[in-house]
């Protein structure tokens, strides 16, 4: 049976020039796992939101929505809350109690169900989710990972048809957002939940899907099982290919264990090349350094810095990387000087500027162009930014009717707006597609050419061990470890690419897809 059926959709926001959806026609089967992705830009958010009438953003809309055979404009607003569950991609943004337990009733309590069934079914989803042993906390301990472990739980105890879930693991560490990841697909096996998930980081996700959705330019380009999408994506050489699973691209499986199957089965006939670790100019000119330092955020909180030493050089690209609460944020807000350790030195040589972590922030007039302008900048240098961050077409649109990966991109033309000597990020890749990464990476290689120094807080460990200079692994407030990508992510077994899982016992070294794709074909990394 089929939950949503959409018919002819396209949407235009106001001040758009071209349809934000042009044409869809799609439809998703009770109890499917849908995965859509896409490039930023593409729809998927804008999509999603259609299919919840409180969450529509404005616009002009043709075409239809069905919910269970019923136009969706029809479905009464407190069946639409009760049967269509959303979460959405910032944690924080989600949650509107103090406390866990009181999150998960919440919505029951809005519903005006009685307390003897609230307390049952709150119950069962905290055991249901793992949520037990910190059932009584404040909202605000919880780590991102089991934040939007309880913002899923939340929508859950409200026991929807369909959960709808926008790019919910960009904020997660690798090893939460798998987490995380496991715990939507266990809804869709044990409870049969539909599951609509947008996604660009597809290493976890692909495989769990029913169906692959692929969107490109407001169109679905490709629907089918993931396997076909894809080897049809890389038949059309399409550049969403860079955004496929290490495994798939390497091999045209869909899993780690898969690809390492294929290898230990290729190698059997031929010899691999010896993997060449990519190699980093050394920079020696310290601009950043903290000395011991120790930071809470109040006198009877505990430590968030623990005695953290650490030196950034000049024109380098340092990326910090490590789970949900081991203090990267944190170390970076000192770095700027945002906060200040009660033990310890900081010492900064140059102008710092920051792109938070919520880059809406940044934002306070009705149109990107007016708020790049409030930067006054000479009409060379605004066009040369607008240009390199490609978000000429988003000018006219309000800030907050951006998708993730768009405000991003415009926070990230507002930041170089300042000319920094010290450009801090914090997860600056969230919501961006791997093309405009590669873009990305463009950029920051021409500003640390320039002499800017570049450091990055980060849970995409692909990225970082890409294009990093240096890496380090944050845990507890402090350093445990810090050397080259590839030095890192080669010697780490769980916190590493997939290329490195995948390729552990045939091609030790390997940290990338092009690496394995390389040794395959007989040739030396470059």
């Amino acid at each position: 049976m089929e939950c949503y059926k959409i018919e002819n959709l396209t949407f235009k926001y106001p001040s758009g020039t071209e349809n934000a959806l042009s044409d869809i026609s799609l439809c998703v089967n009770q109890g499917e796992f849908i995965l859509l992705c896409g490039k930023s830009g593409c729809g998927k958010t804008t999509l999603l939101r259609l299919l919840k009438s409180v969450l529509a953003p404005h616009g002009e809309m043709n075409g239809n929505i069905y919910f269970y055979e019923e136009s969706l404009d029809k479905v009464a607003q407190d069946i639409q809350a009760e049967k269509i569950g959303f979460v959405m991609q910032n944690p924080e943004n989600q949650a509107v109690t103090d406390k866990v337990w009181h999150e998960l009733a919440f919505g029951l309590e809005n519903m005006g169900l009685p307390n003897p069934e609230i307390r049952a079914r709150v119950s069962e989803m905290a055991e249901f989710f793992g949520i037990t042993d910190w059932f009584y906390k404040d909202v605000s301990e919880l780590s991102g990972g089991q934040l939007q472990i309880l913002n899923l739980a939340s929508v859950m105890v409200m026991e929807p048809d369909v959960l709808i879930l926008d790019e919910p693991t960009s904020q997660l560490d690798p090893i939460a957002s798998g987490e995380f990841l496991k715990a939507v697909g266990k809804v869709n096996r044990e409870i049969g939940t539909t599951i609509i998930l947008s996604e660009h980081r597809l290493e976890d996700s692909f495989a769990l899907a029913d169906r692959v959705v692929v969107m490109d330019s407001g169109k679905v380009i490709a629907d089918d099982a993931p396997q076909k999408v894809g080897m049809q994506l890389k038949a059309m050489n399409h550049e969403m290919v860079s955004a496929l699973p290490t495994p798939m691209i390497v091999a045209d499986v869909l899993t780690v264990r898969d690809g390492r199957i294929w290898l230990e089965d290729y190698f059997k006939t031929c010899k691999p090349c010896k993997i060449e670790p990519k190699t980093t100019t050394v920079k020696t000119d310290v601009c950043a350094e903290l000395k011991d330092v120790w930071f809470r955020y109040d006198k009877k909180s505990t430590d968030v810095l623990k005695g953290l030493s650490l030196k950034i050089n000049r024109g380098e690209f340092y990326a910090i990387v490590g789970g949900n609460g081991t203090g990267k944020t944190t170390a970076l807000s000192v770095i700027s000087g945002i906060n200040k350790p009660y033990r310890g030195k900081r010492k900064i040589n140059g102008k710092v500027s920051v792109l938070p972590q919520n880059p809406q922030m940044l934002f306070t007039e009705n149109t990107v162009r007016a708020d790049l302008l409030i930067m006054n900048p000479d009409d060379s240098e605004l066009s040369a930014i607008i240009n390199d961050c490609g978000i000429s077409h988003l000018l006219d649109r309000h800030p907050y009717d951006l998708s993730g990966g768009e405000i991003q991109r415009c926070a990230l033309a507002k930041v170089l707006l300042t000319n920094p000597d010290i450009l801090l990020l914090d997860e600056p890749t969230k919501g961006l597609d791997a093309h405009f990464k590669m873009k990305f990476a463009d950029i920051i290689n021409s500003l640390t050419q320039k002499g800017t120094t570049v450091v990055t807080v980060s849970h995409d460990i692909e990225f970082c061990a890409r294009y990093a200079d240096r890496c380090s692994m944050f845990f507890d407030g402090t350093i445990t470890a810090q050397s080259t990508p590839y030095e890192l992510f080669g010697k780490n077994r769980f916190y590493t690419t997939a290329a490195a899982r995948m390729a552990r016992r045939t091609l030790p070294g390997a940290v990338l897809a092009e690496d394995i794709i390389r040794a395959c074909k007989g040739e030396q990394n470059e």
